[in-house]
């Protein structure tokens, strides 16, 4: 299996397709996205009640944060793999539910998504020592004051005024492109190599160099997608922070408690959204670069075939 190389339009319909994903069957796509989305809240819900509970300091933080960091890298890619075969089987009309977002956990499959995983979070440590160690002298120290200031004004001793917080270091600039650009690239990576882990079948390090190779090969879509979710997120999160900024203040009118009541469904909603058009549009990048030849011709505009969607535009 080889990868292909599509034209930047296939940027945009990645994004269109990861909105209108899961129209045939949304209770099967929509739940199995539900399931990673409240599981990969553990982490962050763990971390905030160790906070509270301990009041750890800056260091521990770091630990407790890797060590959450690495159970995800174990963990995530079966879940991701899960929903991708849960979206593959209602994109070719198969039965599907949102369990079976833990199938991968059974029949000896397991050991290829874990490989798989630890090979990319193993690049990601690797990439993230090399640009901190060329590009980010004082970084981690300008962060470490950070998280010890943010630290002290959560506590109820913290000062009346807030203390001046430090100027990041003058290489953050770069140091931030640079990971974007990573980021971006090893999205698209993770988004292939899985995608041919799940539903190619391929061996971890096959589907590895699957995944180096057709996000090369298919830079200019990536850039395209890239900027399109860029923007569209930006615009998603300014409008969510209006309409909470709306219901706080009339909320606290009545309790402050109630604003909070309120604004955790909108969260959880917008959070569930976020993973369903990332989840679809990880699917649609795997079938365009590796996927079966006919599945690509079944979403080419104007054929009616599988999902039952233009691929070029968003349905209501």
């Amino acid at each position: 299996m080889t990868t292909r190389t599509v034209g930047a339009g296939h940027g945009w319909k990645w994004i269109v397709q990861g909105v209108n994903v899961g129209r045939a069957n949304p209770r099967a796509v929509y739940g199995a996205a539900a399931v990673v989305a409240l599981l990969a809240l553990v982490p962050n819900v763990l971390q905030a009640v160790l906070q509270i509970a301990f009041r750890l300091e800056p260091e521990t933080q770091i630990m407790v944060i890797g060590a959450t960091s690495l159970v995800s890298i174990i963990l995530y890619p079966l879940l991701i793999g899960g929903v991708l075969r849960v979206i593959d089987a209602v994109e070719h009309g198969r039965p599907a539910a949102p369990g079976d977002v833990f199938s991968t956990f059974t029949g000896g499959q397991a050991g290829r998504f874990i490989g798989f995983g630890v090979l990319m979070g193993a690049l990601y440590i690797v990439t993230f020592y090399a640009l901190v160690s060329a590009f980010g002298e004082g970084v981690l120290d300008w962060y470490m004051d950070v998280l010890s200031i943010s630290q002290e004004m959560s506590t109820e001793s913290a000062p009346a005024s807030p203390p001046e917080m430090p100027m990041p270091p003058a290489g953050i600039g770069p140091l931030m492109a640079l990971g974007i650009f990573f980021g971006v690239y090893y999205a698209t990576v993770y988004a292939v190599g899985l995608g041919q882990v799940a539903l190619g079948g391929r061996p971890v390090m096959q589907a590895f160099t699957d995944g180096l190779g057709g996000a090369l090969r298919n830079v200019l879509p990536v850039i395209v997608a890239a900027a399109i979710a860029m923007a569209g997120g930006f615009a998603l999160m300014l409008a969510f922070a209006m309409v909470v900024t709306i219901i706080t203040v009339v909320a606290s009118l009545v309790h402050p408690a109630l604003a909070a009541l309120l604004v955790l469904p909108l969260y959880l909603v917008l959070l569930l959204v976020l993973y369903i058009v990332m989840f679809g549009a990880m699917y649609a990048i795997w079938r365009d670069v590796c996927g079966p030849q006919d599945a690509v011709d079944r979403t080419a505009p104007g054929n009616d075939g599988g999902a039952g969607h233009d691929g070029s535009r968003i349905e209501l």
